[in-house]
């Protein structure tokens, strides 16, 4: 195992190891393994090389380990209620303000000339592949103390986080609704930058466009267009 391991770690910068440590907390046994965790496709293309398949494989045992931990903290409380709280701990959004936090946007290699990228959730992506890469690294138990050390007990306040609202459009909606107001979502651009698609939507309230997002999908720049509308609602 160990020749195995020299094998894969032949050619990666000692600078990197260190950095990469020191975000861990442990020695890595695969540091290639985490290089790849931490690169975007817009650097690296090929499968094997960028982190999509490790995002993919976090993404699942994330969610894993956020539903074990609900089960086990609220051991009286029906299926619902646990499927939204994971929901709210595994969103998008919030993935990517915790890897902001944690500092990835420092050790994530992708394009920096592409400016789209750096207001993306591409860092929440990378902490996905993070976990991927630990979890085939250093097995599930010490990717779940991992995730609860460095993810769910420093960044999750679990009663603020009951009374937070999750669908945010659905809250827009329902104030529309009842104040009379005509809302409507339109796709107001559809375009490629550096190889890959970009929405933009806006909200229109009675005419007006009142807010607009960007987003690699139209599910995300739909989020973060009610997002900032109800922002500047203060809702």
């Amino acid at each position: 195992m160990n020749f195995i391991r020299r094998i894969f770690s032949k050619g990666v910068n000692p600078d990197f190891r260190k950095q990469l440590r020191l975000f861990l907390g442990m020695k890595p046994g695969n540091p290639k393994l985490y290089e790849a965790a931490l690169s975007h496709k817009s650097v690296k293309e090929l499968p094997g090389e960028n982190n999509e398949r490790l995002e993919y494989l976090g993404d699942a045992v994330l969610s894993s380990i956020v539903a074990d931990y609900l089960f086990k903290k609220y051991p009286y409380k029906g299926e619902g209620f646990l499927t939204e709280m994971r929901s709210k701990m595994v969103n998008r959004h919030q993935l990517n303000d915790i890897a902001l936090k944690m500092g990835l946007r420092k050790l994530t290699q992708y394009n920096r000339f592409d400016t789209t990228l750096k207001s993306s959730q591409i860092f929440g992506n990378t902490l996905e592949a993070i976990i991927g890469a630990i979890y085939i690294d250093k097995g599930y138990v010490r990717t779940r103390n991992w995730v609860l050390k460095n993810i769910l007990i420093p960044h999750f306040f679990m009663d603020d986080l009951e009374q937070k609202e999750i669908n945010l459009k659905n809250k827009l909606i329902g104030w529309a609704s009842k104040n009379g107001k005509k809302l409507d979502f339109e796709t107001i651009n559809e375009k490629v930058e550096n190889g890959r698609r970009i929405f933009t939507i806006a909200v229109i309230i009675d005419g007006i466009k009142v807010g607009e997002g960007k987003g690699f999908n139209k599910k995300d720049a739909n989020q973060a267009a009610v997002q900032q509308v109800i922002h500047s609602l203060k809702l």
